[in-house]
């Protein structure tokens, strides 16, 4: 891609950024599908308690598995961005379906296969989106994110609202959204007129996250920043019920609504994140929102038993903020990346990142049966915002940040 300033604005963009955001969140919500119906599946199925963690920890192995697949064979820039999206998106609405008709086993089979199809769809949206913005990139990335954490968060708000209904209606749902996007996807999305330059095969090319120092950096960060997400995301539900045993009223009304808002309020930080970085800078604001966010897992086990304002107050910041800086370490590696590489090197990073989640979803509930129970438990992710804070720092001391959003470091 040439420089920002020679390049007019693309007619449409905003049209074509509403098309992708909405398909975003209809495909994704069949991300935490079976998570938000964890307590009726743990019931009927019998499952265990290291059944019920891999049947989550099944989407992000499969997201790692179709990330990195993907980038050692550059496929996010050898194939076009709208039809991989289109494949992708019908394949995760098929697998999310496919929980009706299967048991224990076979549920961490299809949620494996759900992550590698979500593999092909939120890399390349990424990507898509970034024909189409240059100028205004990190806001726009924030609306794609802020897009990507409603649909996380949909599964939890349709078992909020249909409590007394059976939990198939969540699979229902969440499967129909995903087929809406595949539509969408296929008749609608199309590449911006700022395209990356064409890639040929070569896997060398995904060794670059690791030998560019200012693409490590951003890495680093974005890694400690995935630490406390999905741990985060996936384990609310569980700390939130731990928490309504002995809290009345509950904030918002049970453990699930509280699971929904607290997730949905992360669009809030993902369109001030974008806001913000735009203007003071990339890593100021990666920075910020982690010191933040690691605030918050500190603190919020002091309002286990309430009172429940404070503690709605607090889980509602760290929902915006765990997620706020998230657009910006991908905008970064489209500033940073090797331009005919930029989605092998998004698709790496975002492989990598989700293997460590792997790691922090498993580990969250160990370490909670360690200290006895869920008040303290959030401690466990502290490490990333820490590591990720120093990492952005260090990213803006160096030279090549000027490369960042116009030189707002």
């Amino acid at each position: 891609m040439t420089d920002a300033p020679s390049m007019p604005r693309a007619e449409g963009r905003w049209r074509m950024l509403a098309i992708i955001c909405l398909g975003v969140v209809g495909v994704l919500a069949t991300w935490f599908s079976a998570t938000a119906i964890m307590p009726e599946l743990i019931r009927e199925w019998g499952l265990t308690p290291g059944q019920a963690t891999w049947l989550t920890n099944a989407v992000q192995l499969g997201f790692v598995a179709g990330a990195v697949g993907a980038s050692l064979v550059n496929l996010p820039d050898i194939v076009a961005m709208h039809r991989l999206m289109t494949a992708a998106a019908l394949l995760a609405a098929l697998a999310n379906a496919a929980l009706l008709v299967t048991g224990p086993q076979g549920a961490i089979v299809v949620r494996f296969v759900t992550g590698v199809a979500l593999a092909g769809v939120y890399p390349p949206a990424l990507k898509l989106m970034a024909t189409w913005f240059v100028r205004g990139r990190g806001l726009a990335l924030g609306f794609l994110i802020g897009a990507l954490t409603l649909g996380s968060s949909m599964p939890h708000l349709v078992r909020a609202v249909t409590e007394d209904v059976d939990w198939r209606a969540v699979v229902w749902a969440t499967s129909g959204s995903a087929l809406a996007a595949t539509l969408l996807f296929g008749l609608a999305a199309r590449e911006g007129p700022n395209p990356f330059g064409k890639a040929t095969f070569d896997p060398r090319q995904s060794l670059g996250v690791f030998t560019n120092r200012s693409l490590l950096l951003a890495n680093i960060g974005y890694f400690g920043h995935m630490w406390e997400l999905y741990a985060m995301w996936a384990w609310i539900l569980a700390f939130a019920a731990a928490a309504e045993a002995g809290m009345q009223p509950f904030p918002f009304g049970s453990a699930s609504m509280l699971s929904f808002v607290v997730v949905a309020s992360g669009v809030i930080g993902c369109l001030a994140g974008g806001w913000l970085s735009d203007r003071i800078g990339r890593c100021l604001t990666c920075a910020g929102m982690m010191l933040v966010s690691g605030g918050c897992a500190a603190l919020i086990g002091a309002f286990f038993d309430g009172p429940p304002l404070l503690l709605a107050l607090l889980a509602l910041l760290w929902g915006v903020t765990v997620i706020g800086d998230s657009a910006q370490f991908s905008a970064a590696v489209t500033e940073l990346a090797d331009s005919a590489f930029v989605g092998t090197a998004l698709a790496l990073q975002m492989g990598l990142g989700f293997g460590l989640t792997v790691i922090a979803i498993w580990g969250l509930p160990l370490f909670a049966d360690w200290i006895g129970g869920w008040q303290w438990a959030f401690l466990f992710l502290l490490p990333g915002p820490a590591i990720g804070t120093w990492a952005m720092l260090a990213l803006r001391a160096r030279p090549e940040a000027g490369r960042l959003a116009h030189g707002a470091r």
